[in-house]
């Protein structure tokens, strides 16, 4: 005996087919009240009339895709023009409930900020260069912030070279050529606080969602280990193994090609307790460092109690030890 149903109709089906009993839905037919109850089975949820038939026959298996196999199976009275009508507010029911997926907002802004940073570093390299063939006194390194801000909003080269604190150049643009420079710094300017607002959601919804992870790493890179690793609950159930070389895909391939294994990926090298420590303790301090994210993301995904100051101190307490344990290289067999 089994439990057959469609968003309109309920059925307990015996052995033979005969049908046991049968509840027809009489709520109100409207594409909206029929959206919800087609949401209902599409989110595993029983209908009141599959749980009323299964409290009356609780020997009986409920098998949802049982009518699918029923050529005979009957319609609601003028309920077609209805259901697709229905269908269509399901699918923007959808649409709107994906608003709600933090993964996805993630994925869609660490995607955007690294777009937007690739094309924001190559105009911004050419703006120094472009600056620095007149304003030959300049220091391209240490005003590199200054240069695409002196620029966009000077008058003239005179203008933004006396902003910079250096002597005017020799040789000034033509008209159009200053225009053309003054348009290509706003851009660059325009470009870094569109990168700002972009890292500054980032590291809000990275909060909310990964607050331990954030916590230990930084909003930023807990953002881009959840989006390379496909989502917070991928991240939590993944070994720290695989977590300590997430963004070392060129390595990976070396490393089936013969190469040595990664030490670890982009995501953990950033971090300064890895980069800036020496480099024959990188690979313990990246994998030591992987445990407590992989374990910080579990604390998220399955709502222990959020790590403070306290944990993530007595973590750099621990990466402060390991150097101190390893404070040279080993020799060299």
């Amino acid at each position: 005996m089994k439990i057959i149903f469609d968003w309109h109709l309920s059925r307990v089906v015996d052995d033979q087919g005969n049908i046991v009993d049968e509840i027809v839905w009489d709520g109100k037919m409207s594409p909206s009240g029929v959206a919800k109850r087609l949401w209902k089975i599409q989110q595993g949820r029983r209908l009141p009339e599959v749980i009323t038939l299964a409290e009356r026959f609780p020997e009986a298996k409920i098998d949802p895709l049982g009518v699918l196999s029923e050529t005979n199976w009957p319609k609601g009275d003028d309920s077609e023009e209805i259901f697709h009508r229905a269908t269509l507010v399901l699918a923007k029911m959808g649409v709107a409930d994906s608003s709600k997926d933090m993964d996805r907002r993630l994925d869609m802004l660490v995607s955007a900020t690294l777009e937007a940073r690739s094309s924001w570093t190559t105009s911004e390299s050419r703006c120094i260069e472009w600056a620095g063939l007149f304003i030959t006194e300049a220091d391209l390194d240490s005003q590199r912030g200054e240069i695409p801000l002196a620029i966009s909003s000077s008058e003239t080269i005179v203008e933004a070279s006396e902003k910079l604190g250096v002597t005017p150049p020799k040789h000034l643009p033509s008209d159009p050529e200053w225009e053309s420079m003054v348009s290509h710094a706003l851009s660059v300017t325009s470009s870094s606080k569109i990168l700002e607002q972009l890292e500054d959601s980032i590291r809000e919804i990275a909060t909310i969602h990964v607050p331990s992870l954030s916590a230990l790493l930084g909003p930023i890179s807990a953002a881009k280990l959840v989006t390379l690793a496909g989502g917070r609950e991928r991240l939590a159930r993944m070994p720290s193994g695989s977590l300590q070389v997430l963004g070392a895909h060129a390595a990976m391939s070396a490393h089936r090609r013969g190469a040595p294994p990664p030490k670890h990926g982009s995501v953990l090298f950033s971090m300064p307790q890895v980069s800036r420590s020496p480099r024959w303790v990188r690979g313990k301090i990246a994998r030591y460092l992987a445990g407590k994210a992989s374990i910080a993301t579990r604390v998220d995904h399955f709502d222990g109690e959020t790590w403070g100051k306290a944990q993530i101190d007595e973590i750099n307490t621990d990466i402060e030890a390991i150097k101190a344990k390893f404070p040279k290289p080993p020799k060299r067999g």
